[in-house]
């Protein structure tokens, strides 16, 4: 299956800082040096200064990875600074199954949308969980009070992206 070409990258202040904050909880980065190169191969290129200042306001800190080195960390929910790594991916994703499990009421799909229901006032809590989480298929989500919608990556994909938040419901019911 040949790899999908990436969009344009968006070069405002917000996108690229949405960007440095998606390399820092994805990957261990542990200078500016590193980051500007993994920013420049996403086609982005920044300059020293303004790297610091995105990091500043993003409030990144360096901490400890797991072995033992600096790395740059920016707050999470509740301000958890923790280093994100595969097993607080694997936290993420089983987070977000028991959350099918507990807000999802119906999934329907049309096309590449997915539009989950949930009890009023749980819809952006559910989206924030989905947007954290790494589902290559989902391309974003948009929430109101009761309902998220999910935009998959495929232009027939919003039936199986559906489908698979019904199995993540399952599967935490069953699991319970």
């Amino acid at each position: 299956m040949a790899k999908q070409p990436l969009a344009p990258m968006l070069t405002t202040k917000t996108a690229r800082q949405a960007r440095v904050t998606a390399l820092l909880t994805s990957r261990a980065v542990r200078s500016q040096a590193e980051l500007a190169t993994l920013l420049a191969d996403d086609g982005l290129v920044v300059g020293q200064a303004t790297l610091s200042r995105d990091l500043v306001e993003l409030r990144a800190v360096r901490v400890r990875g797991e072995d033992g080195g600096l790395i740059y960390a920016v707050p999470r929910e509740g301000g958890d600074r923790s280093v994100h790594s595969l097993s607080s991916q694997e936290l993420l994703d089983t987070r977000l199954v028991r959350l099918c499990g507990e807000l999802l009421v119906t999934a329907e799909a049309s096309a590449n949308i997915a539009v989950l229901r949930t009890p009023p006032g749980a819809a952006n809590f559910l989206a924030l969980a989905i947007d954290h989480s790494v589902m290559p298929s989902v391309l974003g989500t948009i929430a109101g009070d009761d309902t998220v919608m999910v935009i998959a990556r495929d232009p027939l994909g919003g039936i199986a992206v559906a489908q698979r938040f019904l199995d993540f419901a399952a599967e935490s019911s069953s699991g319970a």
